[in-house]
């Protein structure tokens, strides 16, 4: 994949200077965090106007998880960070495997906690990233700039391989575009030009929250507001586990611990045993027949 003319990275969006910003060295201390806060409230309202295309990309994961496919996320520098964060994350809240959801980062492990330059230059290692994708499963590339060459050339052969593609992006027309689908919250020039850590790289954290939320809700993973598929690997989501199950089972604290150990840490088969009043091996039957939703287990 042959690289981009100077030209071409001197018209990035990400690139431009900011007219807001100019002289933002003059200013003082307070006169400073006033100017990057009046800049960071615009990125919501420019995730806002992605909302259309977030739920498309909801719906392509949820479909993906469905059929049993995986997910990968991944990204150079702070994109690929957020990669990171979003795929850690995921297991805890929502029970899923390291195997469903994953992220990699151009430079690999070692550049989450010291820049490896010249990775997102790299496109072979991109493709290399993807290479054990298969038809069914889903690539995230994170790039601000639309063009970094690690992340276009892993859509581009992930695409070639049969995966769904999404490029979540702060440049709404990448030139030569390798994703089936773009969401690009048009966040405008940064505080400091180029740094895109800053507006692009919120706005891109906001799109990837909502992205993976939204497609757990879709897959019953979340009942009214709840995580009910957490795995309780700490002190904190043990607690957590018993109030959710508490509240939804209408049972004492008490009863509700008792209950989380019988039913083996699951929150979703301990309220069906509370509301339910059933034995934790006829609650797990129930939810296996309402296809893991609580909502559909507790309505049958």
């Amino acid at each position: 994949m042959a690289p981009f003319s100077p030209r071409v990275y001197a018209r990035l969006p990400t690139e431009r200077p900011n007219p807001r910003t100019r002289h933002i060295d003059r200013r003082t201390p307070l006169g400073i965090a006033q100017a990057i806060n009046r800049e960071d409230a615009l990125v919501a309202l420019a995730v806002s106007r992605q909302s259309r295309a977030i739920a498309r990309g909801m719906e392509m994961l949820a479909a993906c998880l469905r059929g049993r496919g995986c997910v990968l996320f991944l990204g150079a520098g702070t994109s690929g960070r957020l990669a990171v964060l979003e795929a850690a994350e995921c297991p805890p809240t929502y029970g899923t495997s390291p195997r469903e959801i994953r992220a990699v980062m151009a430079g690999g492990k070692a550049s989450v906690f010291r820049s490896k330059e010249g990775a997102e230059d790299d496109p072979k290692a991109g493709a290399r990233a993807v290479a054990g994708m298969r038809r069914g499963d889903a690539v995230v590339g994170i790039a601000a700039s639309g063009v970094t060459p690690f992340v276009r050339a892993a859509l581009k052969a992930a695409r070639r391989q049969g995966c769904r593609t999404i490029l979540v992006t702060s440049n709404g027309r990448p030139p030569d575009n390798p994703a089936e689908m773009t969401i690009a919250p048009d966040v405008g020039p940064e505080v400091v030009a180029g740094s895109t850590r800053m507006k692009s790289g919120t706005a891109a954290k906001l799109v990837l929250n909502t992205l993976t939320t939204g497609t757990m809700v879709l897959l019953g993973k979340v009942y009214d507001r709840w995580m009910v598929d957490l795995k309780p690997t700490s002190r904190k989501l043990r607690l957590r586990g018993e109030r959710i199950i508490s509240e939804l089972g209408v049972v004492s604290a008490a009863r509700a611990r008792s209950l989380f150990r019988a039913s083996g840490w699951s929150v979703k088969t301990a309220v069906v045993m509370a509301r339910r009043d059933l034995a934790v091996g006829e609650a797990r039957k129930l939810l296996a027949c309402a296809g893991g939703s609580l909502r559909r287990a507790l309505e049958a």
